[in-house]
């Protein structure tokens, strides 16, 4: 029988709060139920946002929550090359383009597409879907736009692959007795979804679903606000034949305005309250585990 193997995957891009304790807490205790391995990953492919001294956060905030994992941990930025070879195998398969188009353009073709009445489409994080014709530029204009030091994205060819995937689910497990249930992945709501760029040699997407692969995750529990994106992640592992893991999706901790916590609204840190006298107990309380 395979080892159960949770994880917790934060990006050091400021501190963690209440919603990252939620988290990290219900796959550490998880793991330990099952008689699992936890593992950490570090997020930290944004270089411009993330910053050595939230990472060493993290793993002060974690010790401090009584979490312990496996070592190594992994880091993203080291290993690029794990992310070019998943993008070689989906160009090999005819499946990405690179697209041209600023995110102002981008905006402008949109902007020319709706009316009154009529709103362009938008993915599940709410931009819109790509409007452009990239994917019908001859090779020659491709290779000689990206000679020429132009900027682009890698996109997904959702139709095609859609077609060479065909249909799609995933093992969703609710809260304890809920069993399993078989999600359809549906993942044309993203639309040709970026998976790299020209300075950028991964998006989250491609990035996440290689890692969980590479590093034997068979559980993934993650927030709600992730569920859509499992969509996603679920076409990428049957385009690079990587296993698919067990997922739930818990619940999110929202502040007074019935948003979910966030460090780009200034949700209070782990270290703030830590700093402040609150201990572990009330921490649990907060975030609602016994």
């Amino acid at each position: 029988m395979t080892q159960p193997v949770f994880r917790f995957a934060p990006s050091p891009n400021g501190h963690l709060h209440l919603g990252h304790a939620l988290s990290a807490l219900l796959n550490f205790e998880m793991a330990r139920e099952a008689g699992g391995k936890f593992l950490l990953r570090i997020e930290d492919i944004d270089s411009t946002r993330c910053k050595p001294e939230f990472e060493q956060a993290i793993y002060e905030d974690l010790a401090w929550l009584g979490i312990t994992w496996s070592e190594p941990v992994r880091r993203q930025s080291g290993h690029l090359e794990d992310y070019c070879r998943a993008l070689a195998q989906l160009e090999a398969l005819g499946l990405i383009y690179p697209a041209f188009e600023s995110r102002s353009e981008i905006a402008a073709l949109v902007a020319a597409r709706e009316s009154p009445g009529h709103h362009w489409p938008r993915d599940p994080d709410g931009a819109p879907l790509y409007p452009g014709s990239a994917r019908l530029l001859p090779a020659s204009e491709r290779a000689q736009r990206i000679a020429s030091g132009q900027p682009y994205a890698l996109r997904l060819d959702m139709v095609r692959a859609i077609e060479q995937a065909r249909a799609l689910f995933w093992s969703e497990t609710g809260a304890p007795p809920e069993a399993p249930e078989a999600m359809p992945a549906a993942p044309e709501a993203w639309g040709d979804v970026v998976l790299a760029r020209k300075e950028t040699p991964t998006s989250y997407h491609l990035a996440v679903t290689v890692d969980d692969a590479l590093q034997g995750i068979t559980h993934v529990v993650r927030g709600q606000d992730l569920f859509a994106a499992t969509r996603l992640h679920r076409l990428l592992q049957a385009l690079l034949g990587l296993p698919s893991p067990h997922y739930g999706h818990h619940r999110l901790i929202l502040d007074g305005e019935g948003r979910k916590l966030a460090k780009s609204t200034g949700a209070v840190s782990l270290r703030q309250l830590r700093q402040e006298g609150v201990d572990l107990a009330d921490i649990r309380r907060r975030i609602g585990l016994a």
